[in-house]
This record gives structure tokens, sequence and C-alpha cells, in this order.
């Protein structure tokens, strides 16, 4: 029976233990460069003991960036940025993954503490783009311009050219976002897809925006590196995505090379109800592990060790991904570690083993 500090090998890539970092958005970057923020921010889970450590949502075009503080991955000097703090992740005992993401028609917002508003063209904005001209609502309020065929296949060769400045940048481990809302979400979904062509309609036309993207990706991104992808496994609202399809779209990815769903839910629509709780998210990546015969990772309220050891220990995932917990607590795998006696597979970093 695996535990929270078994290693976990995908590929040639072997994490320390069976805890990552979510990628989260620090809203810190400047011409979409990471800078001393992400490095310190990155590296602080690195030493505190995560066996993954996966930078924020990170843009493939500028126009895809959540906001204009976003980091971006579409021009050399953004993979350069990047570099040292792969190295550090790595030299520290983490495996350094990103995520390569496009914000759809929820781009161009103002940064959350100042608002998180779609901003006015002439306050730094701009108009977002999306599969249809259907707004996300609320202050996310902006009509999107729907994407042409030819800005598609654009689209797409941006996020196969960020899989290869990742690679270059030193990242291992590379996530494509199709989650929350943002645009491949809103390929998936029929609440945002009204699409008359062959990327909208049917099941098949609208998962084919991300099949075609993991298919490109995959044949660039090396074959004993992981390939994962985020989904949203439901929409929380009727008519709009839901976790059978999410299965089957899994089925898809997994022939098309994909090692590992990342488990997430919502983010589509304003007015979703979402049953928030301690775990509320573990059971999708229960079942499309067990139906989908794919690896997972869990993620959503998972703050406690005993309740992260049981996701690993009964086989819900594969993975456990931290989130704000590790906001508010950089060493939680370590704590975890000593809360569940396996201290000694978790050692604290020279300098900081006298606290220990």
């Amino acid at each position: 029976m695996p535990h929270l500090f078994d290693p976990f090998t995908v590929k040639s890539v072997t994490l320390r233990n069976r805890i990552g970092i979510s990628p989260m958005c620090q809203y810190s970057a400047r011409d979409g460069l990471a800078n001393d923020w992400h490095r310190v921010h990155l590296g602080a889970r690195a030493l505190g003991g995560a066996g993954l450590v996966i930078a924020e949502a990170t843009g493939v075009l500028p126009e895809g960036r959540i906001t204009p503080a976003d980091t971006g991955i579409w021009n050399d000097a953004q993979a350069e940025a990047f570099a040292p703090i792969t190295a550090f992740l790595k030299q520290h005992g983490s495996v350094a993954g990103i995520q390569i993401a496009h914000a759809g028609r929820k781009a161009g917002a103002a940064v959350p503490w100042e608002g998180g508003d779609h901003l006015a063209d002439r306050k730094g904005g701009w108009t977002p783009v999306a599969p249809s001209a259907i707004a996300f609502g609320d202050g996310l309020n902006k009509i999107p311009h729907a994407l042409t065929l030819e800005e598609i296949a654009a689209t797409q060769d941006a996020f196969v050219a960020a899989a290869k400045r990742a690679l270059a940048a030193g990242f291992e481990w590379l996530e494509i976002h199709g989650a929350h809302g943002y645009l491949i979400h809103e390929f998936l979904s029929p609440l945002s897809n009204h699409r008359t062509d062959q990327y909208g309609g049917s099941f098949d036309n609208r998962a084919r925006f991300l099949l075609e993207i993991t298919r490109r990706i995959r044949a660039i991104w090396p074959d004993h590196l992981p390939l994962t992808v985020r989904l949203s496994c439901t929409d929380w609202a009727e008519g709009g995505w839901e976790v059978e399809q999410t299965i089957e779209l899994c089925k898809r990815l997994k022939a098309e090379g994909v090692d590992l769903i990342d488990c997430s839910t919502g983010g589509l629509v304003p007015h979703a109800k979402i049953p928030v709780g301690p775990g509320y998210q573990v059971p999708f990546a229960d079942r499309i592990r067990r139906e989908a015969q794919i690896a997972t990772a869990a993620v959503g309220l998972i703050t406690e060790p005993k309740q992260a050891d049981a996701i690993i220990a009964q086989g819900q995932a594969d993975l456990v991904l931290i989130a704000r917990e590790s906001l508010r607590d950089p060493n939680w795998p370590l704590r975890a570690a000593r809360a569940l006696g396996h201290a000694a597979a978790l050692p604290p970093p020279v300098q900081y083993a006298r606290a220990w």
C-alpha cells in the first residue's frame, strides 16, 4: 500500500514523495518575466520538501494572460528568466514543472487585490478571445472575439512553441491548462462553445482543440518526460461539461501520450453552485483514475497530513497537489512527514536541520 512519502515515478522522472505544489498565480511579473519573487516563492516550496513544484499558469501569448502581471513564455527572454529557478528547484530535490496556459475570455483582468474585473483598454486591458463571442459575466464582461480557424491554428502553434521554451528553460514536467474556464476549457464546454464548424457542436469537435494541441506537444516534448493536463472535471452547471465527458476525454488524452490528469473542477461560469468542503474534488480524481485507467492528481482543500496520506493509501489518486495550504506553510511537506512518522524520508535542508 503506497503512502504520501513513497516516491512516484512517471517516465524517467521520480518525485521524492507524492506531494506537489499546484500552479498558483502570483501576479508579480513584468512583461511576462519571472523575477526574484518567483524564485523565492517557488524555491521556498522546494526547500519545504515538495516532490514537485509547478510554476503558475504561464501565458503562451501576451493576450493569453489572466492579468498583465502574469508570467509568460512566448519569447526566449522569458524562458531564460525561468532557467535559474528550475536549476534551484532541482538542486534542492524538487522536480520543476510549469503550466502553460491561455486565459481565453477571462484574459485582460486586473490583479485580484485590485478587483479582478476586466481592465479597460486604456488601463492596460485588451479584447479577449474565445471559441465564441460569449462573455464570462459579472466583472469579466467584455465580449470576446471569436477565434477564426487561422487564429485557432496560430494559438495551437503558440502552445507548441511554449512547450519547446519550457524544455529549454529546464522544466521536466509540463502541464497543459485545460481547466477553470480558460481557453481550452471554453472549447470543451457547450456553455461557452457555440461554434458550428469542426471545433464546435459534438463532443468530438469540442475536444478537437485540446487533442490537437496535445498531439503536437507530445511530438516535440521528450518521450522520457511527463506530459500532464489539468481539467475541470465538471462545470457544476446544468447543460455544461460533466465528469462522464471528462472520462472519455481522458481516455483519448492517454492515447495521445498524456501521463497524468490534474483533476480540478469549475471556473467556467460565475453562477456555478459548488459544494466546497475538505477534499471536495478528490472523488473526481478517484473516478478518472479507475475508469480512464490513467494516473491522477487530487486537489481542492487538502490541508491535513492524514487526509493527504489517506488519498494516496486508498488509491484515490497518485499525487496530491497542495495550493493555499502551501502559501500558509511552505514547509507543509516537512511537517507532514513528521506528523505521519516518515521524518527519515524527508530530512530538512542542512541549513534548517537544527530547527527540526
